[in-house]
């Protein structure tokens, strides 16, 4: 019988590599759920003709009405080269305008138009839609937000 070496372990991912197994990664889960989830979303937004992204955008403007790109940006962690074809489209389809600030011209402001205020009616049973794929009980989803909303705040 051989005896295992620690050149065995290195190569077979144990031991003194333990940490850089895939199931001991916070990050994989996280990545892997994100994915799936926004999968579940696809069929249900192409309904109302929205990529998930745009749905995003969409969400932070029926809380807000009008919102300035940098701080649109901010709240979805989303870097102005992934946010401009984003807008570019919504506005497209006639659910954003695009405007210059008043106050100052280098300030972009993004506003809900009637057609996109209208749309929110038609998503407005997205999440219990969405839950339903979810089976998580009320007080499991509460704790899982809670804790990635913590999560978040400290990737800051």
């Amino acid at each position: 019988m051989m005896s295992r070496t620690a050149d065995d372990d290195m190569t077979k991912g144990t031991g003194s590599y333990e940490q850089l197994k895939l199931g001991n990664q916070l990050c994989f889960p996280l990545y892997a759920v994100s994915r799936e989830i926004i999968k579940k979303y696809r069929p249900i937004l192409r309904k109302i003709d929205l990529t998930y992204t745009q749905y995003l955008v969409m969400m932070v403007l029926w809380e807000e009405d009008t919102v300035n790109v940098k701080k649109l940006g901010e709240m979805l962690f989303l870097d102005s080269g992934t946010l401009s074809p984003v807008l570019k489209s919504l506005e497209t389809k006639g659910l954003v305008s695009r405007s210059r600030s008043d106050e100052d011209e280098r300030i972009l402001l993004i506003s809900l138009t009637d057609r996109g205020c209208a749309l929110r009616e038609k998503a407005k049973d997205i999440p219990f839609e969405i839950s339903k794929c979810v089976e998580l009980s009320p007080e499991e989803t509460y704790e899982l937000g809670t804790i990635l909303r913590k999560l978040l705040k400290q990737t800051r």
